[in-house]
């Protein structure tokens, strides 16, 4: 298996490897007063191993949001909300990835969100279905469910994923080109289909981005896929159905098998988990907590600003995609109201 690459010096942090080719726990990380050195420390861990893991960062809603301004634009939720829906806090720019309604209350599992929610236990990049796709995504934990009872978030190494990947077959990929056409329907109809059986993904505008590319802060190739996902397509036009199902579905089981998966634990209030979604993959794995314990977990998500931002997606397209409207129209037939990957 190839080892980790950008053997950077780190002075003003402590590094714990966590899996032989990426992700890591940061130790001593100083969020109130963070040194111009330190944050430059901290990207390169991220460029480096594509998850980082801080635990009790003390952070409140406040500092989570200042400091992942820090790292670029930041997405934000207004054109996620369906009509009447309010955020139970102040900030636009913070996700409500848990399972938490606008009373307090834990959020039934029959309920229409928690319906849209299955589609975050498969793997998935946040934002993929953007024309504009994320980099960054920091994940804060506010309340958790009790010790053993789930909630742990899973990531997959898409680099490395290439990198293990018969060299004849990086060929035929690169020589293709594929294009993934992405759509958050596609996830979700996939996590919970019996109850969006009406939903038709095409339905849909798609964005397009690159199956095969180069991650820009590390330099490696990497397999950009995720379950909002829908088909693949290459210059000349979409694959034929099958051919595109199990392609998507090899390259799928290969980049999410156990050697490249690593699982993070969340132990304390203010634990928090950032990772890049332009080199890894991650997973909500769910747990007994589910109707019965307050998970109360909220993401930044901060916009790519790479070369390959926006994919092949041109003005016209970015412009006539209308997330608030698609998400109001899915909501009237059970979707989620809002996107919250975690």
């Amino acid at each position: 298996m190839p080892g980790l690459t950008q053997n950077t010096p780190f002075q003003n942090i402590t590094v714990r490897e966590l899996h032989p080719t990426y992700g890591a726990e940061i130790i001593g990380a100083d969020f109130q007063n963070m040194s111009e050195e330190q944050f430059k420390e901290l990207t390169a861990a991220m460029a480096k191993y594509g998850v980082l893991v801080f635990r009790s960062t003390g952070m409140d809603d406040d500092d989570h949001v200042a400091f992942s301004r820090k790292l670029g634009e930041l997405d934000n939720v207004k054109r996620y909300l369906a009509e009447g829906r309010k955020l139970r806090y102040k900030h636009y720019e913070l996700f409500d990835a848990g399972n938490v309604d606008e009373e307090g209350n834990v959020l039934s599992p029959d309920s229409p969100r928690a319906h849209a929610g299955k589609g975050n236990g498969l793997f998935h990049v946040d934002s993929s279905f953007n024309p504009r796709r994320a980099s960054w995504s920091l994940l804060r934990s506010v309340i958790l469910p009790p010790p053993g009872t789930g909630g742990e978030t899973e990531f997959a190494d898409s680099r490395t994923a290439w990198d293990n990947l018969d060299e004849s077959f990086k060929k035929e990929l690169l020589q293709k080109d594929y294009i993934g056409a992405h759509t958050y329907l596609q996830s979700r109809k996939s996590g919970s289909p019996e109850y969006f059986k009406d939903i038709d993904p095409t339905a849909s505008p798609m964005t397009r981005h690159k199956l095969i590319q180069t991650h820009e802060p590390s330099g490696r190739k990497n397999i950009y896929i995720a379950a909002h996902m829908h088909h693949l397509e290459t210059a000349s036009g979409p694959l034929p159905e099958a051919e595109s199902a199990a392609l998507a579905k090899k390259l799928m089981d290969h980049v999410t098998q156990p050697r490249h998966v690593l699982r993070v634990d969340w132990l304390n209030k203010g634990d928090m988990i950032a990772w890049d979604n332009t080199s890894v993959l991650h997973r909500a794995t769910g747990g007994s907590f589910e109707g019965k314990h307050v998970r109360d977990v909220r993401r930044t998500t901060v916009h790519d600003d790479s070369p390959t931002a926006w994919g092949l997606n041109n003005g016209q397209e970015a412009q006539g995609y209308d997330l608030q409207k698609l998400t109001a129209e899915s909501h009237a037939q059970g979707a989620s109201v809002v996107e919250a990957q975690a």
